[in-house]
């Protein structure tokens, strides 16, 4: 399930990481830049890793899946949605064609608070009637037009805000994500000095190596930009394997494994903790009364909960959501200081993993319960498919990789992960 856009779709720390991030001024040697100013391919995936070529590795793979975070705010579902809550919103189409500047900003504050864009600059003619949101990227423009399809005003909006795409960049990564702009920082935690940069090299600082890569952004409203991954090569280590082909397969693996374990982190414990004080729900169990729970549930669910299981006293009163859910976290239901239930919640299905593993990593998925395939984005009859090694399905190449997930209730969930082979 995709989360409200400008909040990160993965709740990953990088604590770890940001640690090694010490005293960063920058200096040291880099490497050229390639065609077209985009993140570097993986040079001979056959070749045996070293631990130059590792961390090149690496960063190229994480720059890969970088760009697909970036492209979110470009073209996606996510996009889709914005514009068109835009274009068929009446009340901004009614403040537009009056210039009404003041019913205008409500408007676009209605529609920012559907939490389906972060940005929203509405215009006619020359003259802005609204402008609001926070530092942004990518931006999407269009055209309003009245009911019978004639242009009366123009828009400027985004679904990334900087902070979002930053949060959500360094999740996924594992890295630490900074924007430049005219050879100085924009956007992120690292303090580097003021110069250009090499779209993609190594820097060293006191000891530590870093390698980093790079690709090209618009800001919001307009502007060009960089956006920069940073990574000690020291944290590529764990993931260096025999080949560069293998370190690629690593880090992708990395990638998946950390998505899952995202739908158990932060952002779960959030809804434990809105479901734990429901004081429908609480009364609810209290009385031990099912049709009640089920409606507390069903008014719990459809934010980002997917899933709820309430029970009392060994009794199951409610379970309403879907058949193929993630990750389940239990919580405990308390009442005057003691404990009448508990309940079992989950914020992902196995949709909304697949999505997120296709979209944002560019991966296939094929879930087991048992030797029952319940998820498949790979396509008709996958056959046999390996829990790790190579694969072929309909001419294209992969590389296998296979994860042990909870099931909801209870009980194992295979996760394979398809990784094409060459890898863009």
């Amino acid at each position: 399930m995709f989360d409200r856009v400008g909040v990160p779709l993965l709740a990953i720390r990088v604590g770890a990481v940001v640690a090694l991030m010490i005293a960063f001024a920058g200096c040291g040697s880099s490497s050229g830049e390639g065609a077209g100013g985009q993140v570097a391919a993986i040079a001979d995936p056959a070749a045996r890793s070293t631990p130059g070529s590792c961390a090149r590795t690496v960063l190229a793979t994480l720059g890969q899946v970088a760009m697909r975070v970036y492209h979110e705010g470009v073209a996606s579902e996510r996009t889709a949605s914005a514009m068109s809550l835009i274009k068929k919103s009446i009340p901004l189409r009614a403040a537009v064609e009056a210039g009404d500047a003041r019913a205008a900003r409500a408007a676009t504050a209605a529609l920012l608070a559907t939490g389906h864009m972060t940005n929203l600059r509405v215009l006619r003619g020359s003259e802005v009637l609204a402008d609001v949101g926070p530092a942004a990227v990518a931006p999407l423009q269009g055209t309003l037009t009245n009911a019978a399809g004639a242009p009366i005003g123009r828009f400027l909006t985004s679904v990334w805000s900087v902070d979002g795409l930053l949060a959500e960049t360094n999740g996924i990564a594992q890295a630490v994500t900074v924007l430049r702009a005219n050879g100085r920082t924009v956007a992120g935690s690292l303090g580097i000095r003021r110069r250009e940069l090499p779209r993609r090299g190594s820097l060293t600082e006191h000891g530590v190596t870093y390698e980093y890569t790079s690709f090209p952004a618009t800001a919001y409203p307009s502007g060009a930009l960089r956006v920069y991954l940073f990574r000690p090569i020291r944290a590529t280590v764990g993931v260096c394997g025999a080949s560069n082909e293998d370190t690629l397969v690593n880090t992708l693996s990395r990638i998946a494994t950390l998505i899952y374990r995202a739908e158990a982190g932060r952002r779960t414990l959030d809804e434990v903790d809105r479901v734990a004080h429901d004081p429908a729900l609480l009364l609810a169990a209290s009385q031990r009364d099912p049709l009640a729970t089920r409606r507390a549930v069903v008014g719990l669910l459809n934010k980002h909960i997917v899933r709820l299981r309430v029970t009392a006293a060994g009794r199951l009163l409610s379970d309403v959501g879907g058949p193929f859910v993630l990750a389940p976290v239990p919580g405990s239901l308390r009442l005057g200081g003691r404990t009448i239930g508990s309940f079992l919640l989950s914020i992902q299905d196995d949709e909304g993993y697949l999505r997120l593993a296709k979209r944002l990593v560019g991966l296939d998925v094929l879930m087991y319960m048992g030797s029952r395939l319940v998820k498949n984005s790979l396509g008709p009859a996958p056959g046999a498919v390996p829990a790790h090694g190579r694969f072929q399905y309909r001419g294209q190449d992969f590389r296998t990789f296979t994860l042990t997930a909870k099931a909801f209730p209870a009980g194992p969930l295979r996760i394979t992960v398809l990784i094409p082979i060459p890898y863009s």
